[in-house]
Parts: structure tokens; C-alpha cells; sequence
């Protein structure tokens, strides 16, 4: 938009018009230029949520590596050395003199033992339980990959809404400033009518303090923007900096959103929403598991080995396979069966919960995005109001036909309006982002 030059408003209207520049600088000292993209991305980058979510997600990738590992041969590698005793008991059928000239003598004698053997093992054939369990950590592992994204969405929304609080307060700063200023101004022009005789000492009396509580309300608009501004910070999880000129986005594009549309998408894409698809789909994977514990198991074995009481050691090789059925197992496989069967109708419970949740917080969303734009526009009709009405009570006033009461009263009114206009816009801008995190919109 154009800026208006020219009358003694002008700041404000440039404001209101979506002006930005050296006003929004950062009252704790100068900065470097933050724009919207480049606050998410930090956001992205440093909040520290994602990393926990990262890692919950890697943890899971490895997971799936474990449950993997069992469809692969196990090969073992082992040594032993033991140092021992062969004593033996005397026969009483043989004698004591027989047994010691055949056995030898039954005092301690120790000798070594050298054993090595190199082990294979293979599962063969267990009626699908490994595959179910790796079925289950890859869907596993999708729903920690939606819950990352979830996460991600959560931090792009947070900065987002922080950002635009920032430059709202900005904009209410500017906004007092140019009330103090216009205030500092009646009380010159009162002074100088009061010595001219032709204006009360009250008018003067008046002027200050309207000066004083426009000052008041310029310190609390400035506590709001550096509360604002750790705020923002939080939200991109960084330390204390300061923070430059911003680009402002506080404006009104007026994007057009049908409701049926944003409760269909958002069916479509909520990562939370797939993240328990997931888990139910994993759960599902985890009662077959439990299952096939009902049924036998086909190992194969082989071994190598060197073992000998002296060097060089003897080798010896076998080979087999063992199928092993699990008879009774005091009902724990009857019990995990009914842990798993519950825990995915927990799951699947736990889903269409979270359905209904994101069917209310899209409606929701979508009436306050639209009360939002009523409230822009009402606003901007209120600021053009606000500023006819000013300007006819300093004409009056000018004139001697009108009260410092009803051009204080014309002043703060304009305030309030401009001040309301940019708590609108600020409400448009976040309603928006909040509809379309709920719509799991991932690039808006």
C-alpha cells in the first residue's frame, strides 16, 4: 500500500497501512533484520522439541534393526580353558589295589582342557512371529516419523504466533508513540492559548495530564514488546539476542477457505492422525505375534570346535536342527495375547478420539479465523471513524468553540481504535496459522 502524506496523523495512518522500517527496530539495541522465514526456520533448526522427537524416531529406526537381526544367522565365536581334577571313588568290587592299577591313583591330579567352537544358528521356520514383529516396528517407526512431524508443525505454529506478536506489539508502540507526541503538542498549543487569554488554565492543567498517562501507556506498550520479544526467542529456542528490523506481516490477504474443505484435508494429513493409524496398524502386527508363540519353532544349528587336554586340540564338527513346541508356559502366552488385543483397542480408541478432537479444533479454528476478518474490517471502519471525528475536535478546538475534554476524549478514542486494529489483524494472522497447523497443512 501507498503511505498517506500529510496531516498531523500521518504516523499512525503509515502504521495502520502496513508500513514497515526503522520503527519496528528492537528497543534493546540494534539487530540483524529477522524476517517470518527466517524465525521458523531457526525455530526448526534449535527448538529443542525436535530434537527429542528426532531421536525418539532413530531410537525406533534402531528398533526395527533389532527385530530385524532375528531373521539373520547368528554366528558365535567362544573359548574356554579350565584347569581340573579327575578324583575318583574306590570300587568296592575291584579293590583299592585293582582300581589304582587301572584308573590310576585316586589322589588329586589335575590337568588342562583347551575347548573353542564356532557356532551357527538359523531360525528355519517359526509360522510368521518374526515377520510380525518386524511388521510392527516398521509401523512403529512410521508413527514416531508422523509424531516428528507433528512436533515440527507444533514448532512452525508456535513461531509463527510469537512472530506476529512481536510485530504487534511493535506497531502498539508506535502507536502510543504518536499519542505522546500529539499529546506533548495540546500541551504547547494549550499553553500558548492560556497565554494568549484566550483559553483557561485548565485546558493546560489537562494537557498534562493526558500527556502523562499517554507516557504511562507508552512504558507498558514497551514492557509488552520486550515480553514479546523473549517470547519469540523461546519459540525459535535460542538465547538472548536482539532482534533487528522485522518484516512485517501483519496484513489482511483474505484467504479464501471453505470449511467442508479444511475438515476433509484435515482428515487427509493430521500427523497425529496417521502417527495412531500407524500404531493401531503396529498393534494389529503385534496380536499375530503373539499368536504364533501357540506354535512350534525350527531352529538350525552348527558347530565347529578344537578342544583337547594338550595341543595340537582335536577338531569335530555337527549339525542339526531342533523343533521346539512350547507345551504349557503357565497361560503367559494366553495372557500376552490379551495385553496385545487391548492395547490396540486402546489404540484404536485413542484414534478416534483424536478424530474428533481435530473435527472441533478445525471448526473451531475456521469460526474464529472468520470473526477475526469481521473484526479487521469493523476495525478499519472504527480507525477511519475515529480519525474524522479527531479531526473535527481540533478543528473545534482550534476555533474556541470546543473543549480540551472532547478533543481528549477524540484522541483517546483514536488510540483505542488504532490499537484495536492492530489486535485484529494480530488475531487474523494467528487464526490463520492455527487453521491451517489443525488442516495439517505442512508448507502454509
Amino acid at each position: 500500500m501507498s503511505r498517506r502524506a500529510g496531516g498531523i496523523w500521518g504516523v499512525g495512518i503509515l502504521v495502520l497501512m502496513g508500513w514497515s522500517g526503522a520503527l519496528f527496530a528492537d528497543d534493546s539495541g540494534s539487530g540483524p533484520e529477522l524476517t517470518l522465514t527466517q524465525a521458523v526456520d531457526t525455530a526448526l533448526h534449535h527448538h529443542p522439541s525436535l530434537s527429542a522427537a528426532l531421536q525418539t524416531s532413530l531410537a525406533q529406526e534402531a528398533k526395527v534393526g533389532e527385530v530385524r537381526s532375528a531373521l539373520l544367522p547368528q554366528l558365535s565365536l567362544s573359548g574356554n580353558y579350565q584347569r581340573a581334577t579327575a578324583n575318583f571313588a574306590p570300587s568296592a568290587q575291584f579293590g583299592t589295589q585293582l582300581n589304582s592299577t587301572v584308573f590310576g591313583s585316586p589322589t588329586n591330579t589335575s590337568f588342562d582342557n583347551y575347548f573353542s567352537d564356532l557356532n551357527l544358528q538359523q531360525v528355519i521356520f517359526d509360522f510368521g512371529k518374526i515377520r510380525a514383529d518386524l511388521d510392527a516396528a516398521f509401523k512403529n517407526l512410521q508413527a514416531s516419523r508422523w509424531d516428528l512431524e507433528a512436533a515440527r508443525q507444533n514448532v512452525v505454529l508456535n513461531a509463527k504466533v510469537a512472530y506476529y506478536g512481536l510485530l504487534a506489539a511493535r506497531r502498539v508502540v508506535v502507536v502510543n508513540e504518536e499519542t505522546v507526541r500529539q499529546f506533548r503538542e495540546h500541551l504547547n498549543q494549550a499553553e500558548g492559548f492560556f497565554q494568549a487569554g484566550t483559553h483557561p488554565r485548565f485546558d493546560v492543567t489537562k494537557a498534562e495530564v493526558d500527556l502523562t498517562n499517554a507516557q504511562l501507556n507508552l512504558i507498558k506498550a514497551k514492557n509488552s514488546v520486550e515480553i514479546a520479544r523473549v517470547t519469540l526467542l523461546n519459540a525459535m529456542g535460542v538465547s538472548d539476542r536482539p532482534i533487528g528490523a522485522m518484516e512485517d506481516v501483519l496484513d489482511f490477504p483474505r484467504n479464501p477457505v471453505r470449511e467442508a474443505d479444511s475438515l476433509k484435508e484435515a482428515m487427509e494429513n493430521r500427523p497425529e492422525l496417521l502417527s495412531l493409524s500407524a500404531k493401531a496398524e503396529a498393534g494389529a502386527a503385534q496380536v499375530r505375534s503373539a499368536n504364533r508363540v501357540y506354535f512350534p519353532v525350527l531352529n538350525g544349528a552348527a558347530d565347529y570346535t578344537y578342544r583337547g587336554q594338550a595341543f595340537p586340540l582335536v577338531w569335530n564338527w555337527d549339525m542339526g536342527v531342533t523343533l521346539t513346541f512350547n507345551l504349557f508356559s503357565g497361560l503367559m502366552t494366553k495372557n500376552q495375547v490379551a495385553e496385545a488385543r487391548a492395547n490396540l483397542a486402546l489404540t484404536q480408541a485413542n484414534r478416534e478420539i483424536e478424530r474428533q478432537n481435530i473435527l472441533l479444533e478445525v471448526r473451531q479454528d475456521y469460526v474464529n479465523l472468520v470473526t477475526a476478518e469481521e473484526q479487521v474490517r469493523t476495525s478499519e471502519v472504527v480507525v477511519r471513524q475515529a480519525q474524522e471525528n479527531l479531526d473535527l475536535a481540533n478543528g473545534r478546538f482550534t476555533a474556541g468553540v470546543g473543549t480540551s475534554v472532547e478533543r481528549t476524549d477524540a484522541q483517546v478514542s483514536f488510540t483505542n481504535a488504532q490499537t484495536s486494529l492492530v489486535q485484529a489483524l494480530y488475531n487474523y494472522r494467528t487464526a490463520e496459522a492455527q487453521l491451517y497447523k489443525a488442516m495439517g497443512r505442512r508448507d502454509e
